[in-house]
């Protein structure tokens, strides 16, 4: 009865801290999250005491007669992914050189010098080198889609620096888009939109995690294989 007792106590305790681990990454930061990517909230308002008493405030103002376009930091703009890359390279090499060199019959006081009928001095060299290398290489890329990112920074020429990521869940596995660049605001759309064609000293990642991102791995033991030998 002890026994029973002590095995259903286990089981309980293994049931709560299981879903005390569960609570953990439903309400807890996504695990893989980049800081570097993370959304940044807009600056808090300054206190009464350090305002200059107008009611317009300019981080928390509202336009009437214009678009509402990030401009803040904290602010919202929605990136349009179209990237598209296709790169070739081709080599061709060949090269043959070709030597010879020869010693004609000898003579002595104005004899042929011959053993059994054969001029033992006279020799004959030629070889003959040759090399062809070809080589070709090709690589295409396409991306395409919509992310949504904040703000980060202004610079002090009106730029924005935005960042953001996104993540989804689909069955085994978790896709996630990241990316980070400079924005012009004369860039930005009436809907608030831009091209990531037009992002300056941008970063642009796509990935994945779980069953399916691994099964298109090799694994340990073939990579260090692939990356040792042949030496």
């Amino acid at each position: 009865m002890k026994l029973v007792s002590r095995v259903l106590l286990s089981l309980s305790t293994a049931a709560l801290l299981a879903l005390g681990g569960c609570s953990t990454l439903l309400n807890g930061p996504m695990p893989g999250n980049d800081q570097n990517y993370a959304a940044v909230l807009p600056l808090p308002p300054k206190p009464a005491d350090q305002n200059n008493g107008s009611v317009y405030q300019p981080n928390t103002a509202v336009p009437l007669f214009s678009d509402q376009r990030a401009h803040r930091v904290g602010d919202l703009i929605t990136v349009v992914l179209d990237e598209s890359t296709n790169a070739t390279k081709s080599a061709d090499t060949s090269t043959s050189r070709d030597s010879s060199v020869s010693v004609g019959a000898s003579t002595l006081l104005g004899g042929p010098i011959g053993v059994a009928g054969t001029d033992p001095l006279q020799t004959g060299l030629s070889s003959t080198n040759g090399f062809t290398g070809k080589g070709q290489s090709s690589q295409s890329n396409t991306m395409t889609g919509t992310i949504t990112v904040t703000v980060a920074r202004v610079l002090s020429n009106g730029d924005l620096v935005v960042q953001g990521q996104k993540w989804l869940q689909i069955n085994q596995g978790r896709e996630y888009v990241r990316l980070r660049g400079i924005v012009r605001p004369a860039d930005i759309s009436p809907q608030n939109t831009v091209d990531s064609t037009k992002i300056a000293d941008a970063h642009i990642g796509y990935s994945g995690q779980g069953m399916v991102n691994n099964s298109n791995r090799p694994g340990w033991l073939v990579r260090f294989f692939n990356a040792w030998w042949p030496l």
